[in-house]
């Protein structure tokens, strides 16, 4: 398992948090969820990477994938997407 990504961001007035998880080699998935109020998930992506296990380079690329699949996570809540699911109560 390899460090995970923790940012704070705020979108509309409020903070909202996304964390980005590796599971390791046995569990070759990376999981980014996006939480509001303190701990709720409303949103969440996840990318296996079974096929690059034997990559000669492995934690760079999964350090790429899970920086740009925070990134991507991100960039859809700052565009609207989640704003429906952001308003439900």
């Amino acid at each position: 398992m390899r460090f995970g990504l923790n940012q704070n961001i705020m979108y509309k007035g409020v903070v909202y948090h996304v964390q980005t998880e590796d599971g390791g080699n046995l569990n070759p998935v990376i999981t980014t969820h996006l939480f509001k109020d303190g701990g709720t998930i409303f949103a969440s992506r996840r990318a296996n990477y079974a096929d690059k296990l034997n990559a000669e380079k492995l934690d760079e690329a999964v350090k790429e994938m899970m920086r740009s699949q925070t990134i991507a996570i991100l960039k859809d809540l700052k565009a609207g997407l989640f704003d429906e699911a952001l308003t439900k109560k």
